[in-house]
């Protein structure tokens, strides 16, 4: 059964006759006759008696029509939901995001994204990486903003931006005196004994912070953790360790029981992305999200250098 059958035989109930109901359509009267045949064979009953001068509808025929119509009312509604997400008039997206992202940047993306396009409804689910990994490959989430690397081989992504890492230190560290300096820049082996503060196993950054001391000839001495990065700069704040920072949440302005943040001399990144499910479809609504968060960051970076 086809959809064009089911319209070959409404037109021909409203209009009674083959003749009339296959101009409307814009089709031969033989390929008609020969459709409608075929969708009787095809459902085992009679939709019409013939006569020489009319054309009438049977009681088969009435349950048909009503069945055919609501189906092809529903088609018609599927298309125009469709035509609308792909407008981005309405839709649904499940966003998955590290707490890290999910505290400082989001609130300033969301906003800006939602007047842009105010029917498209953001749920927004904080997790760890391993858990968005998880969830992403599984189709729970549509998309997910982590940092390389993946883990899960089924998942791909779209990079958005790279951001430099720096390193947090206490306000009357003996090194706290060159974050007056943006051309000051520390060697991470110089760190080799300090006392580390770190996120928990499971956080991506947790990862980032052993691979850069291993990579410089060390391993950490993480004395404090925390799965919280406001919790772990508030511990650096109180003197009780250094920590690696993403450039986009060091606390902005000076305060004298703020964190005092420094450069490292080669310059350490991290690459955000927007990761999904590998053949997994990019509607407009994400594109236009990845757009929104990538310009929203870059000016909130920006501003953070002037």
């Amino acid at each position: 059964m086809e959809l064009r059958q089911l319209q070959y035989a409404l037109q021909i109930a409203i209009e009674k006759n083959f003749s009339r109901a296959a101009e409307k359509l814009h089709i031969a009267q033989p390929s008609l006759s020969q459709q409608l045949s075929k969708l009787e064979k095809e459902i085992g009953v009679l939709l019409f008696q013939r006569t020489t001068n009319s054309v009438e509808v049977t009681h088969a025929g009435l349950l048909f029509m009503e069945k055919a119509q609501a189906i092809l009312d529903m088609v018609e509604q599927l298309k125009r939901e469709m035509e609308d997400i792909s407008q981005m008039r309405k839709g649904k997206l499940v966003v998955g995001s590290l707490p890290i992202t999910g505290a400082h940047v989001l609130p300033l993306v969301l906003p800006v994204f939602q007047a842009s396009y105010p029917e498209i409804e953001i749920m927004l689910m904080e997790e760890t990486s391993a858990n968005l990994e998880h969830m992403t490959a599984s189709g729970q989430i549509d998309i997910s903003l982590l940092s390389l690397p993946l883990q899960d081989e089924s998942l791909t992504y779209v990079p958005l931006i790279e951001e430099e890492i720096v390193i947090a230190v206490p306000p009357q560290h003996r090194l706290a005196q060159f974050s007056e300096n943006p051309q000051q820049s520390i060697n991470l082996s110089d760190l080799r004994d300090e006392p580390f503060i770190a996120l928990k196993k499971g956080q991506g950054f947790r990862q980032i912070t052993i691979e850069l001391c291993v990579n410089a000839g060390f391993t950490p001495r993480i004395v404090f953790e925390s799965s919280n990065i406001e919790t772990v700069q508030s511990l650096v704040a109180a003197g009780m360790g250094i920590a690696f920072v993403p450039h986009m949440v060091s606390r902005g302005g000076w305060s004298e029981h703020a964190p005092r943040y420094l450069s490292l001399s080669h310059h350490p990144t991290r690459t955000l992305v927007i990761t999904y499910r590998k053949g997994r479809y990019l509607s407009k609504a994400v594109e236009a999200f990845m757009t929104t968060f990538r310009e929203v960051v870059e000016k909130q970076q920006q501003e953070k250098r002037s």
